[in-house]
């Protein structure tokens, strides 16, 4: 009865969808209010069914009803509770429901925040949501449906695919899902400017903190993730530029690219045309990302491998939305474009500038990602694009960017004195070389040129960043607005972000080795002794466990655990690796496979510094973004406009 109420709430949300994608724009052309805010109230009633329907699918994951053939597929009796309700987003079916869940929450949430809009812009931007909700409800109600029964009842389910048993299935593809799913908000604002002809100051306002809360999730998620890969995989990586990292990585440069140019929209009435671009390149992306995760046309670890099939209708309804988007933007951006010149050394120049090198990234990552699918519909023969290609391409572009984002906030609008430019950045500039060569002193005496540009270069931002903030508190003794310490903040994460890749990346030891009870071997001054391996109990599966007692000189530092899990319900191998970390250090142990009779086993061991400096850099990154729409001021202007 549970699934049936869940597909019955699904059935009754798409007829609402309909409505809410017609009855508004129907206002809007004939300036009847009445219809234009039904807009909201549908976005409510939106909401609540799709709550309905995934309330009814967590319910019957918690209950174990295998009745259900997503249930049956995707949990276990013996699956603890916790990875129970996150399993409900384990699968394909699940996700794409958390998905539109995400979409009818945004939805609502603009319905609910944007009441000071002029009633047609949020008739249109709740009306363009509206359409986009008819295309995955279509998708989940015609090929996808989570509450299909399965018959006969299994005894039991085929469990949850262990690599996703881990706190990270919990937190990470909610926050990415929301994310992608924000960059909707921004192309739905988007739309409404091209078919109202408000693009302006405005309209920039309206649009900047959706963008900004979209951008945020991103960035936590892809943090996130990238933390999970480094733990569960037991490979010791936080990145691989695989696929659908990838895919959520397009959005997020494209997504930044946006969030400069809004500013100088709102700013200087600038860039209007390029600004409308973004924000529908950059839902267009995540759209791409969702056809490449669920068609089955790539391989990957994150990838859900479904019917591709499937993908045919996401690429058919991709090809629509964003078709359509496209064409709207040719008719109409060309009357809406401003005729003004600026300086290319001024701020504005600088973001624009910026901005470019965002896109180009974007689209070589684009390029690598997509050209084995194009290689093999074009005969070329199975090609592979890895790692080698992504940072060769990848890298060069990010350096000049690094140096643009620490000189962007010392610029003047309209127009720049490169003396005054010269002055405010002479001592971030030397602050930031002394620091990077007194960071590259203390963590080695290997010097090399990667090193000290990527140390500087940190520095650079890092430094760079604070300086702006300082200087105005040092001119007005009060603390700059909440938006100028979010751009600080970000900029700052950026920073660290560098740091922590640089170090990782150039100093990072690797080793494997053979040891049996009570052997040791040396890493990078550390030293590993081997105790042995005994078996532990879990909850739904049998462990080998091993203990490496870390020290270094005579002192103890750590204990690791790292684990061979067989989970009884997949009938399946994961490796668990154990990390010690400091601010300044980790400490990663994998445990291998038994070799020999004598209780040796095969062991993975890495020395990776600063490796925490990766994932701080994104979560003050995120931080960045918080105070950027926590701003009063910046609240009440975008209340003002309406």
């Amino acid at each position: 009865m549970i699934a049936e109420i869940g597909h019955c709430a699904l059935l009754l949300a798409l007829g609402v969808s309909l409505l809410l994608a017609v009855v508004p724009l129907i206002g809007a052309w004939r300036h009847d209010l009445k219809a234009m805010r039904f807009a909201g109230t549908a976005a409510l009633v939106q909401l609540a069914l799709v709550v309905v329907a995934y309330a009814c699918l967590t319910t019957l994951f918690v209950q174990g009803d295998f009745s259900v053939t997503y249930v049956a597929q995707n949990s276990h009796s013996e699956l603890p509770l916790a990875y129970r309700i996150s399993a409900v987003w384990g699968g394909h079916e699940g996700s794409l429901l958390l998905w539109i869940l995400m979409l009818a929450g945004w939805t609502a949430a603009v319905a609910a925040f944007n009441r000071r809009l002029p009633a047609e812009m949020s008739a249109i931007v709740l009306a363009v949501l509206g359409a986009i909700m008819i295309g995955f409800l279509l998708f989940t109600v015609l090929t996808s449906n989570p509450f299909d029964r399965l018959l006969p009842i299994p005894a039991d389910g085929k469990d949850l695919n262990p690599l996703l048993q881990d706190p990270g299935l919990i937190v990470h593809p909610p926050l990415l899902y929301m994310g992608y799913v924000g960059f909707s908000v921004a192309f739905a604002f988007a739309l409404a400017a091209l078919i109202t002809g408000q693009l302006d100051a405005a309209w920039a306002r309206w649009t900047r903190p959706w963008t900004t809360a979209a951008w945020l999730f991103l960035t936590l998620g892809i943090t996130l993730g990238s933390w999970w890969a480094y733990h569960e995989l037991g490979w010791g990586g936080w990145w691989f530029w695989d696929p659908v990292e990838n895919a959520s990585f397009m959005p997020w440069l494209v997504g930044t690219a946006l969030i400069h140019s809004l500013v100088v929209t709102e700013k200087r009435g600038l860039l209007k045309s390029w600004t409308v671009l973004l924000a529908i390149l950059a839902f267009a992306l995540s759209l791409l990302g969702t056809f490449l995760v669920r068609s089955g046309v790539l391989v990957s670890v994150h990838a859900f491998a479904t019917d591709p099939a499937r993908g045919v209708f996401i690429l058919g309804f991709l090809a629509a939305v964003v078709g359509t988007a496209f064409a709207l933007y040719a008719w109409r951006a060309p009357r809406l474009a401003v005729s003004a010149s600026f300086s290319l050394g001024s701020r504005e120049g600088l973001l624009l500038i910026n901005n470019v090198f965002l896109v180009v990234a974007a689209a070589a990552v684009l390029l690598g990602t997509l050209w084995p699918l194009i290689a093999d519909a074009l005969s070329l023969g199975k090609l592979s694009v890895g790692p080698p290609y992504f940072n060769a391409v990848f890298v060069p572009l990010t350096l000049p960017l690094a140096v643009l984002v620490g000189m962007a906030s010392a610029v003047n609008w309209k127009r720049a004195r490169l003396a005054d430019v010269v002055r405010r950045l002479r001592t971030p500039a030397g602050i930031s070389l002394v620091l990077g060569l007194v960071v590259v002193t203390l963590m080695s005496v290997r010097w090399g040129m990667a090193v000290v540009a990527g140390a500087w270069l940190g520095s650079w931002t890092l430094v760079a960043a604070l300086s702006e903030p300082w200087r105005r508190w040092r001119q007005s003794g009060r603390l700059p607005p909440r938006a100028v310490l979010g751009m600080a903040t970000a900029h700052a994460g950026l920073g660290i972000f560098v740091l922590g890749v640089t170090f990782v990346s150039q100093f990072s030891i690797e080793r494997d080795v053979r040891l049996g009870p009570g052997q040791s071997t040396e890493l990078a001054g550390y030293r590993f002794t081997f105790d042995g391996v005994h078996e532990v109990p879990g909850p739904n599966y049998d462990a080998e466990r091993g203990t490496l007692r870390v020290a270094r000189g005579e002192r103890e530092l750590a204990v690791l655990h790292p684990e061979k899990r067989f989970y009884r319900g997949a009938r399946q191998v994961m490796t668990d690796a154990d990390v010690d970390h400091t601010p300044f250090r980790d400490l990663y142990a994998s445990l291998g496979e038994p070799v020999g009779d004598a209780g040796d086993w095969a062991l993975r061991l890495y020395y990776k510094p600063m490796m925490r400096l990766v994932w701080w850099g994104g979560v003050i990154m995120a931080l960045g973004g918080v105070l950027a729409i926590s701003d009063r001021r910046y609240r009440l202007r975008a209340r003002s406009a309406g």
